[in-house]
């Protein structure tokens, strides 16, 4: 099929791509003039590029000229004060542009990557949560999770006017991906034994990989309409840092971090970035996050996908060996 993703340049777009090239597609990325194409590395000279922006209605209307069907896998994830606009402009009026381009061109399927944070969190951090969860407005969902609730119900609205459209949610998503980007900001905090103390709560994981096939597959047999949670396994941040540290063969953290601490700390945090106008690493939203273990049923991908997911373990272990390879 002759097929466009967008969010190419990043760590799952990435990989998708590779995945679909190897497939034999004619693969069409969308990004900016300015993206990195180090993830891409040779498969960058195996697609088509096609320069625009999904905040640029007429650039998606025209890389989206002769395609058949779509990955849109680009997104914005921030956390903080001073992310806040661009989380919604390009989670949830780029999730738009997209929908209305694919509704003008033609499109005969969309795959729309939302996040495990669009199902929000239950007031019991104990329910299990899965496709069915019903969003509530709470303190604890942060504006990204909003902004990829808010970009579901736009993907909801073109399907109520005739797109084709599945909707998959990944969890935490590990892979090697970019120094000082996503869960490798993580990674390298734990191989550098930079972090001094483990969150209490926890969180479910998974690799790159997984979710990469996960799309592809929710694009053959995916329901239309459906959401797909894409994870593989529950774990304590204690587990988590424990198991990335066995991988690269340095000390986990060994104290666990109070509750309360972490959200003063994130508050003091945030206060002094307003005032110096810096980023916070750590910002409430991600704060609030941590402390509490939210825990996420897979079955549904599982049974209706054929999705496998590998142990959080594997995963830990294949990133330290690329990293040490490179």
């Amino acid at each position: 099929m002759k097929v466009l993703v967008t969010g190419a340049t990043g760590l799952l777009g990435s990989v998708l791509t590779r995945r679909l090239v190897e497939s034999g597609h004619s693969v069409y990325i969308l990004r900016r003039p300015t993206s990195r194409l180090d993830l891409l590395g040779d498969v960058a000279d195996q697609v088509e590029h096609r320069l625009g922006d999904v905040l640029d209605a007429d650039s998606l209307l025209a890389a989206m000229q002769d395609v058949e069907v779509v990955y849109h896998t680009a997104g914005f994830l921030g956390f903080g004060p001073g992310t806040r606009d661009l989380v919604y402009r390009i989670n949830v009026e780029g999730t738009r542009n997209v929908v209305n381009a694919a509704l003008t061109s033609g499109i005969s399927r969309l795959v729309a990557t939302s996040s495990m944070a669009a199902f929000g969190r239950p007031e019991d951090p104990t329910d299990l949560i899965d496709e069915d969860s019903q969003w509530h407005a709470s303190k604890n969902n942060s504006p990204y999770a909003r902004s990829k609730y808010l970009a579901e119900l736009e993907v909801h609205r073109g399907i109520g006017e005739g797109l084709d459209a599945v909707i998959v949610n990944p969890a935490l998503i590990f892979g090697s991906g970019r120094p000082g980007e996503n869960t490798r900001q993580i990674i390298d905090a734990v191989r550098q034994r930079k972090i001094p103390a483990y969150p209490p709560g926890g969180t479910n994981v998974v690799d790159v990989l997984d979710v990469a096939d996960g799309h592809i597959a929710a694009m053959e047999s995916g329901r239309t309409g459906e959401r797909y949670f894409l994870g593989s396994e529950n774990l304590s941040w204690q587990a988590i840092m424990a198991e990335l540290a066995d991988a690269f063969g340095v000390p986990p953290p060994r104290r666990k971090a109070r509750a309360g601490l972490m959200l003063l700390a994130a508050y003091l945090s945030e206060a002094s970035g307003a005032i110096f106008r810096f980023q916070p690493r750590l910002t409430l939203d991600t704060a609030r996050s941590a402390v509490h273990f939210y825990r996420y049923d897979n079955r549904k991908a599982v049974e209706e996908l054929s999705c496998t997911f590998r142990p959080f373990r594997e995963t830990a272990r294949r990133i330290a060996a690329e990293l040490s390879d490179g």
